[in-house]
């Protein structure tokens, strides 16, 4: 497979490419400095002169660069205007949103049938994205992600649970985590492997998730005793949540299969 990659170097970018160099496949990162997200023309020369075959579309405004609505042109304009290239060129289209087009007033675990509801922020920019990606390209493939795990053993990315867990620890001593939220959750690398799978999939809405039932203070505990105790978790009830992502039709390696000590 040879894939155009927007959000190359992100957590789930890294893993992605790694995952197709790995499957024999090739994966050019899309260069957000030299092809600018609101030149049309450019991004539709780029697209064609890359030779991919897919577009796998990550990326997000994580490090703003000045522009007024960055955040939407990122999230919203420039999914649009891939969506419609790809169509254009026949390109196979993958967009990555989140678990997050539902709002925590919503009632889960949510399948591809619930209807999205944020209202405001990154969520809600993702679920008119979400629409507008199969207006713009029907045949698009858009896959809903919960938080990314970094594997036991590797450096976490500045987005993971665990990089989460550093920052907590650092500006209040422990790491609070509710017994009464189940989060969508899943490790990037079990994510990436299903990133490429999904692009020979049926076109359409796909769930990835790898939480069957566990809580968040079940999983930060598992973390941390997986790396000799490294954080100091502490057990609050104060999240109410169940932000599971269910879809039969493909199926993550469940938590355990990373965090034996989970029950």
């Amino acid at each position: 497979m040879r894939a155009l990659v927007t959000g190359a170097r992100g957590t789930i970018g890294r893993a992605l490419t790694a995952h197709l160099v790995a499957s024999g496949g090739e994966a050019l990162a899309w260069d957000r400095g030299a092809v600018a997200m609101d030149d049309y023309w450019a991004m539709e020369r780029t697209v064609r002169d890359s030779g991919a075959e897919v577009l796998f579309h990550l990326a997000i405004a994580s490090t703003p660069t000045g522009r007024e609505d960055e955040a939407w042109k990122v999230n919203y304009e420039w999914t649009s205007e891939l969506a419609w290239i790809c169509r254009q060129l026949d390109l196979r289209f993958v967009f990555t949103s989140t678990a997050m087009v539902f709002s925590n007033a919503a009632v889960g675990p949510f399948t591809v049938a619930s209807a999205p509801d944020a209202s405001e922020g990154y969520g809600h920019q993702k679920r008119l994205a979400e629409a507008r990606v199969m207006h713009q390209h029907p045949r698009a493939v858009i896959a809903r992600l919960g938080w990314q795990l970094a594997m036991p053993g590797t450096e976490p990315g500045d987005n993971t649970m665990q990089r989460n867990f550093d920052r907590q620890m650092a500006e209040h001593g422990c790491v609070r985590a509710s017994t009464r939220w189940l989060p969508a959750c899943s490790f990037v690398d079990d994510t990436a492997q299903a990133l490429v799978a999904l692009a020979d999939a049926a076109p359409g809405l796909y769930h990835l998730d790898s939480n069957e039932r566990w809580t968040f203070h079940d999983i930060a505990s598992a973390l941390s005793a997986e790396q000799g105790e490294r954080w100091r978790i502490v057990a609050t009830d104060d999240f109410v949540y169940d932000q599971r992502l269910a879809d039969d039709r493909i199926s993550l390696p469940s938590l355990r299969s990373r965090l034996p000590l989970l029950r």
